[in-house]
């Protein structure tokens, strides 16, 4: 094995440099280089790239290698120099970054143990599988801004004028374009005045004006059908987040509640906290 002695700058830094080695010989604390005597270890490069997003982690495996030491020789590097010039304020964001990390861990593992076949069915069962199918509508609008401008283009349908070439020469909302259409929609996804005005209605009728807080609206029902439960692998993703979400809550709640927390902020100004001079220079 040679030893090859670069400088970064006025630090020094060491590279071991052999041939080629077996991963069965490699661990965690395996050195990958040192930085005025401070090891890198391929524990360290590990962790950096199993934290980078995603469109990183398909890079080469040779350029993440050597873009991960580069990066982490730079930061060691630099460290040295902050180290020397800690102060308060350093002290309490490392100790506060610390704290936050641990707890991401912890639960970033509970998240991830929240998610079992068995839950997924379980939450789809309760979700969906016993859930009465509810009915859908796809409606289209005309919206104008005074009740006035709504009775007269209701009574120009009325008198045989066409819903959708009105709706894109008179509606003033991004629907227009397509002659008003909305789509297919759940009651639940509108204003409640829209909502009740298409319940009432049948496939073809027009209802109007109806006045929301976006304006005046002339409505046609175009068609209603009743949805039936997705299909677990629809509604997967929804379920794991659900799963993760709850386990994340309810772990939380616990160790709070079984931690022995004593507030000491009796009398303490909330606008303490603008006062940075606490953390010194």
């Amino acid at each position: 094995m040679s030893i090859v002695t670069k400088f970064l700058g006025a630090t020094a830094l060491t590279l071991a440099i052999s041939g080629p080695i077996h991963a069965a010989d490699l661990t965690a604390d395996s050195v990958m280089a040192t930085v005025n005597g401070t090891k890198i270890t391929l524990g360290h490069m590990v962790a950096v790239r199993d934290s980078l997003p995603a469109e990183y982690q398909t890079l080469a495996d040779d350029v993440l290698f050597t873009g991960i030491l580069d990066q982490l020789i730079q930061q060691t590097a630099l460290s040295e120099i902050g180290a020397a010039k800690m102060t308060k304020r350093d002290e309490m964001m490392l100790e506060v970054d610390r704290r936050a990390y641990l707890a991401g861990a912890v639960l970033d593992q509970t998240a991830k143990s929240a998610v079992t076949e068995d839950g997924i069915k379980t939450a789809y069962d309760m979700k969906y599988a016993a859930a009465e199918p509810t009915r859908e509508y796809n409606a289209a609008h005309i919206i104008v801004a005074t009740e006035d401008e709504a009775k007269a283009i209701k009574a120009e349908i009325g008198a045989g004028a066409d819903f959708a070439e009105t709706a894109k020469l008179k509606s003033t909302d991004g629907a227009a374009a397509g002659g008003g259409d909305l789509g297919w929609f759940g009651l639940a996804a509108m204003v409640k005045p829209f909502g009740d005005a298409v319940a009432a209605m049948k496939p073809g009728d027009i209802a109007g004006p109806v006045q929301t807080e976006y304006g005046w609206h002339i409505i046609k029902l175009i068609d209603s059908r009743l949805t039936e439960a997705p299909s677990i692998e629809d509604v997967r993703a929804e379920l794991e987040g659900d799963l993760r979400q709850e386990a994340v809550q309810a772990r939380v709640a616990e160790v709070v509640e079984k931690a022995k927390i004593e507030k000491q902020v009796e009398g303490v100004d909330p606008a303490i906290l603008k006062d940075t001079s606490i953390l010194g220079n």
